[in-house]
């Protein structure tokens, strides 16, 4: 059975674009995580100037999600979202250990795709 790991990945534009991860441990248990984030997820990809969301979790607890964003207003405007604060507040009190944010402006990406006979080096500078 194969899978589209293709779809995985956010589809970005070409740069500039604002990225935001977030890496975070969590703690024991789900105690309502996984239908949050699923909302949450749902929530910042109808938001004005979202661009995508990658996300992994290990056995372990430790997950980046890295979400893509037009411009810094995209991300402020997101950051103030109600139930997105709410989210918030909770996560610290009941599913994270620890986390880290950060914001950076992507200024190049590139890809490779095995399938598509695309050579590494053709794109690293």
């Amino acid at each position: 059975m194969s899978t589209n790991t293709a779809s995985r990945f956010a589809a970005t534009p070409e740069p500039p674009y604002v990225l935001v991860s977030f890496a975070s441990i969590r703690t024991k248990g789900d105690n309502g995580y996984d239908a949050m984030s699923e909302r949450m997820e749902t929530l910042a990809l109808a938001q004005e100037g979202c661009l995508g969301v990658e996300s992994a979790r290990d056995a372990e607890g430790f997950g980046i999600t890295n979400s893509f964003w037009r411009d810094e207003d995209s991300v402020r405007g997101w950051k103030n979202v109600v139930a997105h604060l709410a989210a918030q507040k909770i996560g610290r009190e009941r599913w994270y250990e620890q986390y880290k944010v950060r914001v950076a402006r992507v200024e190049r990406a590139y890809d490779f795709q095995a399938s598509t006979g695309d050579d590494l080096a053709e794109h690293v500078d």
